[in-house]
């Protein structure tokens, strides 16, 4: 039996929708929105209500054309979810997308994330690094110097201290990047960069009651630092990562007898083989100074005036390294430093701890700057805070 309408204006309704689907009035006549409500708001009347329905879905049948080109996202008020679309990237597509981690992914090799070399071992700038390792050791040494001498007039201790040959050093050693791509584009696979560092190193006469446990020497030494990837490969494996130019001043802030001071400039270099072995070096040359401001004249003949450094990553827990520095001239003075880092624990979410034991055996001229002309043996056991 055939469903009668309850009102004359439902009727017309019903009589009205086929009509209104032939045709097909402008979508923009009705918002679709209200056209749905109008057409639920009919009620109990299903055949006037499977009409406007009819009439609806003919005016979204004529939209879908327009719109079926770009994905749209649901109405807000519908409570549905907007799917976000992203455009595939094409063959031709060289945008960089970088890595978690930065200068901590281990992805990269030490080199890289050291001197950040690469876009994606980037951490940006100013923000602080580790430079060397930043300690604090037992030292037991096979003398102390107690009444430090100068070839400059005026710059010899008059008598000795009574210092103790086992003390505590104390380093501190961070750096900063003030600025990335100067010479390198942002879309090179490498990436130069400047940088400027600081290392305090300290000797404490801590088990030394009877002077007061005074710190006998502190030295300071802030540099800049210019790093650009020459990345190449080498023979047998190895791989040249960057090289570098930097200037450093070196000083003990004492005031006279004991002030010792220089300022230095040098270049250096890096290499490395896998994710095992890396080498570098660095020359320099001092920068010269008058006879009445020189604290110290012939330190280079001493300290050296060029290292170079070997590190073999043992194992994931393990580094051992070695450092010559050489006098390159008759005298052949210098020094020779070995050291063994052992991660301890783990770090925060089970990854590489920071904390390292640090232990190193140093020999040679130039232990501090107040040592510059004497040859001592070290030997150091501590803890390292060596990145972060």
């Amino acid at each position: 039996m055939p469903l009668r309408p309850r009102s004359p204006a439902l009727l017309a309704l019903a009589l009205l929708a086929p009509l209104a689907h032939a045709q097909a009035p402008a979508p923009s006549a009705v918002a679709p929105d209200d056209a749905w409500r109008r057409c639920a708001a009919l009620g109990s009347d299903a055949s006037a209500r499977l009409a406007c329905f009819d009439a609806w879905a003919g005016q979204q049948a004529w939209q879908a054309p327009a719109a079926s080109h770009a994905a749209r996202p649901a109405p807000a008020e519908t409570g549905a979810p907007q799917a976000v679309t992203h455009a595939p990237a094409s063959a031709t597509d060289t945008r960089h997308v970088e890595p978690a981690g930065g200068c901590r992914s281990p992805q990269f090799s030490d080199l890289s994330r050291f001197w950040e070399l690469e876009p994606g071992s980037d951490c940006g700038t100013f923000s602080f690094r580790g430079y060397r390792p930043i300690t604090a050791s037992v030292v037991a040494s096979s003398s102390v110097n107690r009444q430090p001498s100068s070839g400059a007039p005026g710059h010899t201790a008059t008598e000795p201290v009574p210092y103790r040959s086992t003390e505590m050093r104390l380093q501190l050693s961070v750096r900063t990047k003030i600025a990335q791509g100067l010479l390198t584009h942002h879309d090179s696979p490498g990436k130069d960069s400047l940088w400027f560092g600081y290392t305090q190193q300290s000797y404490w006469q801590l088990f030394n009651p009877a002077i007061s446990r005074p710190f006998r020497t502190t030295d300071h030494e802030p540099e800049v630092i210019y790093v650009y990837p020459t990345d190449a490969q080498l023979p047998w494996g190895w791989r040249w990562r960057y090289s570098g130019i930097g200037i450093a001043h070196q000083s003990n802030g004492q005031s006279l007898p004991l002030s010792r001071s220089w300022n230095r400039a040098y270049l250096m270099t890096g290499m490395e083989l896998g994710q095992r072995w890396s080498v570098t070096a660095r020359l320099w040359k001092r920068v010269p100074e008058g006879a009445s401001s020189d604290d110290n004249p012939g330190i280079s003949d001493y300290v050296g005036r060029g290292e170079l450094s070997a590190f073999w990553n043992v194992n994931k827990d393990n580094s051992l390294g070695a450092t010559l520095r050489h006098s390159l001239s008759s005298t052949g003075h210098g020094s020779v430093r070995l050291e063994w880092l052992q991660t301890l624990g783990t770090g925060l979410g089970g990854g590489k701890s920071n904390l390292r034991l640090h232990t190193q055996l140093f020999s040679g001229y130039g232990a501090s700057m107040v040592d510059f002309n004497r040859k001592r043996t070290v030997f150091t056991v501590g803890l390292s805070l060596v990145d972060f």
